[in-house]
């Protein structure tokens, strides 16, 4: 009887200590949401704030008199822009769809044969991939400005597009998915008759959602934040966070529609990262394969 009680005793601080446990992990990734999320929060309150409450000392986090005249200010600023506010929307959304699209294409093409065909030996070509990891994107400007300009592509939609596509941690994120895949499935589909393409469309890519979800968050992000960065003259080219930049330049009086048109940016990939959430995590929970 007494071990009886000494077992259950046990049990129940065992079972406390796992509750506590997981409490605390909680707890923890909380406060860390929280602490990730302040930024954002922060800049969506900075967009109803009066001027005066912006430049106030020391700087307040929450609003006391939220107004909606800086988005207001904003469309009248937009409407004296060299060119229709609607032209610079056009050109972000397509140039954000084309390199998501384009982006995500690439990177699959690329990893297909490094993750399914050994025996090709191309491994010393993933090797640069993932060496070109430690890079920052920024030694490539120039390299990049070269290439443009010897294609005679400055200033035309192609500078926003043609860097976009290739993409190291694109290519490193699909050929470590494609890995998962069983390569029967893969030669059961080619001794078929599929052909490669077939094969790559209707037997690789469905399998690795997960990933081509995933990149297509990132890629979006990154499209849609991209500016002009001397690439591009024409004001008829140009995209929103070149208008956003615009606003801004006019100086102190205009740094609360410079605060709406940043939190107008956040929207879209917001939406996107809401609307592919549910999508990434069913499919990694149900898509698993293994032999």
């Amino acid at each position: 009887m007494l071990r009886k009680k000494e077992h259950f005793s046990t049990h129940n601080r065992h079972a406390n200590r796992t509750r506590f446990g997981t409490f605390l992990i909680f707890f923890f990734l909380g406060i860390l949401g929280a602490f990730m999320f302040l930024p954002l929060l922060y800049s969506i309150l900075n967009a109803f704030k009066p001027l005066d409450e912006i430049y106030i000392y020391p700087p307040r986090f929450f609003v006391r008199n939220p107004t909606m005249e800086n988005f207001s200010l904003l469309l009248k600023l937009t409407a004296n822009l060299w060119v229709p506010f609607s032209r610079y929307a056009f050109n972000t959304i397509f140039i954000s769809i084309a390199c998501t699209v384009g982006h995500t294409i690439v990177a699959s093409l690329v990893a297909y044969p490094l993750a399914k065909f050994p025996y090709l030996r191309l491994s010393g070509i993933f090797k640069l991939v993932v060496m070109s990891l430690l890079f920052s994107s920024t030694v490539l400007w120039i390299p990049q400005f070269i290439i443009m300009s010897r294609l005679h592509l400055i200033n035309t939609y192609w500078v926003f597009i043609l860097p976009a596509l290739p993409s190291a941690v694109g290519v490193f994120l699909m050929k470590q998915f494609m890995e998962q895949i069983p390569f029967v499935l893969v030669e059961s589909a080619l001794m078929d008759g599929a052909g490669h393409w077939r094969t790559f469309w209707q037997i690789v890519m469905p399998q690795v959602k997960p990933a081509w979800l995933t990149l297509t968050v990132f890629a979006f992000q990154a499209a849609w934040n991209q500016a002009s960065g001397g690439l591009v003259y024409d004001e008829q080219l140009k995209l929103l966070s070149d208008a956003i930049s615009q606003i801004m330049a006019g100086g102190y009086s205009r740094m609360g529609p410079s605060m709406a048109g940043t939190v107008i940016m956040l929207i879209p990939p917001i939406l996107l990262f809401l609307f592919t959430q549910n999508q990434v995590i069913e499919t990694m929970a149900y898509s698993g394969i293994k032999e």
